[in-house]
C-alpha cells in the first residue's frame, strides 16, 4: 500500500524522495522534537544503576552489526571507545546492547570493566531519554539515540560510519552532533567533562508537533471538501 501524502522534516529536500512533489509536506525540526518536549527527568535512575553521579557517565549504544547498512568501521570505533574510556577509573559506561548476542560479545571482550562496574549493562528496560539526560554525553552507533540526545541538548558523538542522512548531517553542521571518523577523533573531539543538567530550553517546544497536526487537519479538511 503506497501512501497518499508524505510529511517530512523541512531539512530533507523533496528532490531526494521519489514521490509526487505536490503531495509532500514539511515540518520544522526533527521527529524527535515531537515527543522530547514532554520529557520529565527522573534522577532515581542513577541509584537504580548503582551510580553516585560523581563519576563521568557515558551512555553508549553499540553499532547495529547485524543490519544491512552496517559498516565494519563502526565496530572498530566502538572497540576504540571502550578501550579508551575503560582506562579511566572515574568513568561509568552505561551500555545498551542491541540484542543478546551483542551483550554476550561485550561481556566476553571486557569482563574486567564489567566486574569493576566501569561498564554497566542494565538487566531490564530503562527509559532511554532519562538515561541520556542524566549522562554527561552520549556515544552511539544508532540514529535515534543520537537525535534524541541532540533534541535534549546533551553532547552526542556518532560512531555510525554508513551513509550519513540529511538529518544527521544537519545536526552535525549545526554543532548538535559530532561525527567520529577515526580512533584519533575519540581523544581529539570528545570533551570528557561533567555536565551540569539545567532546566531544559526546548528550541522548538511543541512547534514540530503543532505543525504536523495542522498539516493532517488541513489534509482531512481537503478530503472532506472534495466529498
Amino acid at each position: 500500500i503506497s501512501p497518499t501524502w508524505l510529511i517530512l522534516p523541512e531539512i530533507i529536500s523533496k528532490e531526494s524522495v521519489k514521490f509526487d512533489k505536490r503531495r509532500i509536506f514539511k515540518y520544522p525540526g526533527i521527529k524527535e522534537d515531537v515527543y522530547v518536549p514532554t520529557f520529565s527527568p527522573d534522577p532515581s535512575i542513577l541509584e537504580e544503576l548503582g551510580i553516585d553521579g560523581k563519576d563521568l557517565i557515558i551512555a553508549i549504544r553499540p553499532p547495529a552489526t547485524e543490519a544491512h547498512y552496517f559498516n565494519p568501521e563502526s565496530e572498530v570505533l566502538f572497540n576504540a571507545v571502550m578501550d579508551h574510556f575503560g582506562q579511566m577509573e572515574d568513568v561509568r559506561m552505561i551500555l545498551l546492547p542491541r540484542n543478546r548476542n551483542q551483550e554476550i560479545s561485550i561481556k566476553k571482550n571486557w569482563p574486567e570493566l564489567i566486574s569493576k562496574h566501569r561498564v554497566i549493562i542494565p538487566d531490564h528496560v530503562i527509559d532511554g531519554l532519562n538515561l541520556i539526560w542524566h549522562s554527561d554525553f552520549v556515544i552511539s552507533g544508532g540514529g535515534t539515540m543520537n537525535r534524541e540526545a541532540a533534541a535534549l541538548g546533551v553532547p552526542v558523538y556518532s560512531i555510525f560510519r554508513g551513509k550519513i542522512g540529511a538529518v544527521d548531517r544537519y545536526l552535525s553542521d549545526n554543532g548538535k552532533l559530532t561525527l567520529l571518523e577515526s580512533a584519533e577523533d575519540i581523544d581529539k573531539k570528545i570533551s570528557s567533562v561533567k555536565r551540569v543538567p539545567t532546566q531544559r530550553v526546548m528550541i522548538h517546544s511543541n512547534r514540530t508537533l503543532n505543525s504536523i497536526v495542522a498539516t493532517i487537519i488541513s489534509l482531512m479538511d481537503r478530503r472532506r471538501n472534495q466529498g
